[in-house]
């Protein structure tokens, strides 16, 4: 074996060889999210087009074989001769990185495509693809396969001679892409729903081909006129709305061109999203910054000067303020600076003046021209604060015994002896005596119990104080070391694995919902960095001539009996509760590293919106708008507990 390390070592991929080679770097991965991302380039190159006031329509098909094709009616990708590489502008386009219409020159003033990288990332991951562009009268066309070109750019046919834009079909390569080839279409519905609204005007239609022979394709059509004002009301649609209005500003300073909708609701949570040329920026960053602190400043200003506020009481803090908003930042910028290649936050500082300005100087003139909907924002942020105060003195209270005492832990917990948080794991169980089984089961190094009694607090429907007096959910935050909210600290954490564990029934689930809406609520870095797991005890127990099996599914169950043979010496159990297993049993199904299944919760950051919406039907207090899910989704349920 050679270890040379000389001048010929050093590898030059050619061309696009560098993105099969790492395409990690230029779409974040290569699972179901990477696969998505590819969709979402071909469709922003489409929307830049809309931006710059060319296209208004966009179709996107998913097609029988899981390809993909996307047509837009914008200018068409340019087919003359690009003088610097001597090839057609277009298949400049899908074949070197670093190419496209987005460096300056006057192509675009703004784009999303920052990186120039776009369409010929999504080639050199494609088995194959396919572009046409209809200009002057004429169809051009040109296939491409794992990267390379087929044949020079030709005309293939004719059209109307006012028919203009681009065709895109592709098909994502299998050997790239091995977790999954297989698109969700809830995922590009979300997405494309998210482009139309901060896209006014702008018409999006999602089509799924893979249906049976003799059924209709499912279609969705996202068209909105009043783009983020929309995009409020339907983020806002499971709660109720303190005012009618939907604020909206609106303007350009510094060459930023700024778009801010915001309303607030009956719930404590806030749920802002902030927006770079339609990129989605969960991070936030300097535009959101300037959002916070325009907000913060107008409503001070405006409470002290109609004395809402007296003299002797403290300002409202940008956290009172935002209790129960929903608002949209959306800026667009010639030469966005974003922080880490993933483009989750914004750097330039110009945007954060520029929505500062336009945001201080709009909301005044609105809560004095409208002094009923700006007294009740107050009000309610004057109610916030109380509360954050009465909160902030049992933070400190429990924070005062814990140095008296020395880290109390919650004496229901059976904690572990090992203190290097990678190797421990702490499980959730509800009621006593499954927390009696699991105590004698776990390992007692590595595993901690803490058992809950009945089911948590609501959070979604509780303000701060309420959560902070709750002995259940303190129990959690002291275990778990982190803090909550703005305290929230992850190098605190005091276990690696937080699992949830709950009966395999209708009030086990409900149990589970509740322990998630408070982590996703308070704690979500722990979801996104993957420590929060649910366990999977089995449903069923099959015991045959002294042999034991454990069942997790309906489908499992029927396997065994299979192989086993189904006759009258088959005893066969159906858990409903953990407390139904001995602790022997419950180690072996639930908690033994070596055999147990876990299931990781995870979040997907671009669907935030969505998410956030989910928990807000299913956890808020209208009913209307949960009773609307669960007909919607009533048809994919598998396991029904009656």
């Amino acid at each position: 074996m050679s270890n040379e390390y000389g001048a010929d070592q050093i590898q030059i991929l050619e061309g696009l060889e560098a993105v099969r080679k790492r395409p990690g770097m230029y779409i974040g991965s290569t699972s179901g999210r990477g696969l998505h991302h590819l969709v979402y380039e071909i469709v922003d190159n489409a929307v830049d087009e809309a931006l710059a006031g060319y296209c208004d329509t966009i179709q996107v098909f998913i097609n029988k074989d899981n390809s993909i094709t996307v047509i837009d009616n914008g200018r068409g990708i340019p087919v003359g001769i690009n003088h610097k590489s001597g090839l057609p502008a277009v298949e400049v386009v899908f074949t070197i990185l670093h190419a496209g219409g987005k460096f300056g020159g006057g192509g675009y003033k703004v784009s999303g495509g920052l990186h120039g990288v776009g369409a010929s990332v999504v080639n050199a991951l494609s088995d194959w693809l396919e572009v046409e562009i209809y200009q002057g009268g004429k169809i051009y066309k040109q296939r491409y396969e794992k990267g390379h070109v087929c044949y020079p750019l030709k005309i293939d046919g004719e059209c109307d001679k006012e028919k203009t834009g681009t065709k895109v079909s592709f098909k994502p390569d299998a050997t790239i892409f091995q977790e999954t080839t297989v698109y969700e279409f809830d995922v590009l519905k979300q997405r494309l729903r998210e482009m139309a609204f901060l896209t006014k005007g702008l018409k999006i239609v999602l089509t799924d081909l893979r249906v049976e022979e003799g059924e209709e394709p499912i279609v969705r059509e996202f068209h909105y006129e009043g783009g983020i004002k929309e995009f409020v009301t339907y983020l806002n649609r499971s709660k109720t709305p303190l005012y009618q209005d939907i604020l909206y500003f609106e303007g350009t300073k510094n060459g930023v061109y700024v778009e801010v909708a915001m309303q607030h609701n009956d719930s404590y949570t806030e749920s802002s999203y902030s927006f770079v040329n339609n990129i989605n920026t969960p991070e936030g960053g300097t535009h959101l910054v300037g959002f916070r602190n325009a907000l913060t400043k107008t409503f001070n200003d405006y409470a002290r000067n109609n004395k809402l506020l007296k003299e002797s009481e403290t300002n409202l803090t940008g956290d009172d303020i935002r209790e129960g908003l929903t608002a949209i930042v959306s800026v667009k910028i010639e030469d966005p600076q974003f922080e880490g290649q993933t483009k989750q936050k914004l750097g330039n500082t110009e945007a954060r003046s520029a929505v500062d300005n336009i945001v201080s100087e709009q909301l005044t003139y609105f809560l004095e021209q409208n002094p009923t909907v700006a007294k009740l924002i107050c009000e309610k942020s004057i109610l916030a604060q109380r509360a954050r105060d009465a909160a902030r003195k049992a933070r400190d209270l429990t924070r005062r015994k814990t140095a008296l005492e020395g880290m109390s832990l919650p004496g229901k917990l059976a904690d572990c002896s090992d203190k290097d948080p990678a190797n421990c794991e702490i499980y959730i169980v509800e009621g006593d005596s499954a927390g009696g089984s699991a105590k004698t089961a776990r390992s007692r190094a590595t595993q901690a119990i803490l058992p809950l009694r009945g089911k948590i607090l609501n959070v979604e429907k509780a303000r701060l104080d309420k959560i902070y007096a709750n002995a259940e959910i303190k129990a959690m935050i002291t275990a778990f070391g982190t803090g909550i909210h703005e305290d929230f600290d992850i190098s605190k954490l005091r276990y690696h694995k937080i699992i949830i564990m709950t009966d395999a029934d209708v009030d086990g689930a409900h149990i589970a919902t509740l322990l998630l809406t408070f982590i996703y609520r308070f704690m979500p870095e722990l979801i996104k960095q993957g420590y929060v797991y649910m366990a999977q005890p089995p449903l069923y127990k099959l015991e045959k001539n002294k042999k034991v099996w454990y069942a997790y599914s309906d489908d499992e169950l029927n396997a065994i009996l299979a192989e086993v043979g189904r006759d009258q010496n088959n005893k066969i159990q159906r858990y409903k509760g953990l407390g139904e297993m001995d602790p022997e049993q419950l180690w072996e199904t639930t908690m033994d590293p070596e055999k147990r299944i876990l299931l990781r919760v995870t979040m997907n950051e671009e669907a935030e919106s969505e998410i956030d919406l989910t928990f807000t039907t299913l956890m808020g207090d209208k009913v209307e708008p949960r009773r609307e899910f669960i007909e919607e989704n009533a048809k994919f349920v598998k396991n029904l507990d009656i």
